[in-house]
């Protein structure tokens, strides 16, 4: 899977960055099997199954949410970014301006 590349030799890259990276690539992971398990409830006809599928994919849900916590707890960017963004109201780009000093 090309998420799971380094871009560059493993021997270059800090422990945080590495971190940072399985956190980075294992949140991806989530996120597509929270879009493969809905896609496969809305195209099957059976309801036991869909409700089986439905509650893996929420399961995936709250892993990327664990994972999107420990980023915050653990990089300033992302923390920062999350702050300003989760949660807020109104439209995002005016949250954004508001965020860059331009409303």
């Amino acid at each position: 899977m090309s998420s799971e590349t380094l871009h560059v030799p493993r021997e270059n890259l800090s422990k945080k960055t590495l971190h940072l990276h399985y956190a980075i690539t294992s949140l991806m992971e989530e996120l597509e099997a929270v879009d493969w398990y809905r896609q496969r409830a809305d195209d099957t006809d059976d309801e036991s199954l869909k409700s089986v599928l439905l509650h893996n994919a929420n399961e995936e849900a709250e892993h990327a949410a664990m994972i999107i916590e420990w980023l915050r707890r653990n990089d300033e960017v992302f923390a920062k970014q999350l702050k300003t963004y989760l949660f807020s109201e109104g439209p995002i780009l005016d949250v954004e301006k508001k965020a860059e000093g331009k409303s």
